[in-house]
């Protein structure tokens, strides 16, 4: 499956409670100050959002301020996010799609129990491909 991946500076938390009044979805979100990050990051992070999710029957939409130290620009404000079915698919088609772009975050198992990684692949759109062997669908 492919969900579409939002990247947000500091207004996630404002952007996806305005989607999910606009399309009537579930949210989730989770701070960087919630997760084991937060030791790492300055204390200005802790409110924004490491992870979100608006989940419909019909989509999801997820989202982020984990924007770059360039911050947002055209391009790296959307990612298209690979659910994958298994660690096999997720390396197989992490290599063959990141072949001639530019990785930016190799295949790493992440503290919550998946894989994860990102790449701007060579046509220069942005990739987040995802693998948890813990969730039948990788979306939580």
């Amino acid at each position: 499956r492919i969900h579409t991946y939002l990247t947000f500076s500091g207004n996630c938390r404002e952007a996806l409670s305005f989607y999910k009044s606009c399309l009537n979805a579930e949210l989730y979100l989770q701070t960087i100050g919630e997760s084991p990050l937060s030791e790492k990051m300055p204390d200005k992070m802790k409110d924004c959002i490491l992870h979100g999710m608006l989940k419909a029957k019909d989509f999801v939409i997820m989202g982020s301020d984990m924007v770059d130290d360039k911050g947002l620009r055209p391009g790296n404000n959307m990612s298209l996010m690979l659910d994958c079915e298994s660690e096999e698919e997720i390396g197989r088609l992490f290599n063959a799609l990141s072949d001639g772009g530019k990785v930016q975050h190799a295949l790493e198992r992440t503290y919550w129990g998946a894989m994860i990684g990102d790449f701007t692949d060579k046509y220069g759109n942005k990739w987040l491909l995802h693998f948890n062997k813990n969730e039948s669908h990788g979306t939580g």
